[in-house]
């Protein structure tokens, strides 16, 4: 009886040591690639995180203001002008525009 719960024992230890031993690699791959995703990523510049304030939303509802207006102009411009490349022209001439329009729509 001792024997057999001596062997079932040996057996037990050994299932374990197995079960150890594969959570011990898996644990040594799992450091060197966060190892190496650290020395990869070490290298790239931080992201900064976008300001949350009132100023920059209100900077930000401005400029998307302003981008739809051109959009929709662009848009109109497209089907109203026939010719592809007084079309493209157009385009052009508006993202060249932009930052004196949006100067003019939100200036105080």
């Amino acid at each position: 009886m001792s024997r057999e719960r001596a062997r079932r024992r040996r057996e037990r230890e050994q299932e374990a040591a197995v079960q150890a031993a594969a959570k011990a690699a898996s644990a040594e791959r799992r450091e060197r690639r966060a190892a190496l995703g650290r020395r990869v990523t070490g290298r790239l510049p931080q992201r900064r995180s976008q300001p949350s304030g009132v100023l920059a939303q209100r900077r930000r509802r401005h400029l998307q203001a302003t981008i739809g207006l051109l959009v929709l102009l662009n848009l109109v411009a497209w089907l109203v002008v026939h010719d592809p490349a007084t079309s493209v022209l157009l385009v052009v001439v508006s993202l060249l525009v932009a930052p004196v329009v949006h100067t003019l729509l939100w200036r105080r």
